[in-house]
């Protein structure tokens, strides 16, 4: 079901006028056509669309790895999309968070040094860190295996751990990029379980891209990428 919230509220997440057009030869293509959209906090939002249609693209410009040929992100009202390269990389790691399909691990770390990656990079360093990490350990069933190396995990935990690293600075949006799409069905609700506990005791807002009904249906809100835009009522189709 979805939230009735405050008009008054500032979305977590605004889009206004966002495209995103490449030169192609002597023409061009677009893949983000004025795109609107407003994201809550603590609320889980499905992006489906058929292959190229520009959902992968749609989360590097939310994120700030890639700017839009025009338009505004605004996270909390503050506009990333006018802050410079270096400015967005160090916003990107403070406030925004990643899971990916191949869970992108680091091999030669081992699960607790993954976990505390993100902290150091954005100089939170403390006795304190060590705690964040075996705390969140415990609550998603792995507290020992905090030395064990990627490599030794099944996909679900790994996954597991992805999602714990992606969470583990509390970041207000995390984004995920088919967060289940190596997995099989049974592991790939039990991750989508674990997501959503995490965004709902962290308030974050959640936006992922997906393929599969199953985790569209997890989502409060499903929004369709088609011709360049966010669309609320159609639904593209999706594999089980």
């Amino acid at each position: 079901m979805t939230r009735h919230h405050d008009p008054d509220e500032i979305p977590a997440l605004a889009l206004r006028g966002i495209s995103k057009v490449y030169q192609e030869g002597d023409g061009h293509r677009i893949v983000l056509d004025g795109l609107d959209a407003a994201f809550h906090r603590g609320e889980i939002v499905a992006v489906v669309g058929r292959s190229g249609s520009g959902k992968s693209t749609l989360l590097n410009v939310i994120s700030g790895i890639d700017s839009p040929t025009s338009g505004e992100v605004l996270i909390n009202g503050s506009p990333l999309t006018r802050l410079n390269e270096y400015q967005r990389t160090l916003f990107r790691r403070r406030h925004i968070g990643f899971v990916f399909q191949f869970f992108n691990l680091i091999p030669t770390l081992t699960v607790e040094e993954n976990l505390l990656l993100p902290l150091e990079l954005i100089a939170a360093g403390s006795p304190a860190q060590r705690r964040a990490v075996n705390g969140l350990l415990d609550q998603i069933g792995l507290k020992d295996r905090g030395n064990s190396y990627p490599e030794a995990l099944s996909g679900g935990e790994q996954q597991r751990v992805a999602i714990a690293r992606a969470v583990i600075h509390r970041p207000r949006v995390l984004l995920a990029d088919e967060p289940t799409g190596n997995l099989d069905e049974e592991t790939g609700r039990h991750v989508m379980a674990l997501l959503k506990q995490l965004a709902v005791e962290s308030a974050m807002t959640v936006i992922l891209v997906t393929h599969s009904r199953d985790v569209a249906a997890a989502a409060e809100r499903v929004l369709t990428l088609i011709d360049g835009r966010l669309n609320p009522q159609a639904r593209a189709e999706t594999t089980p």
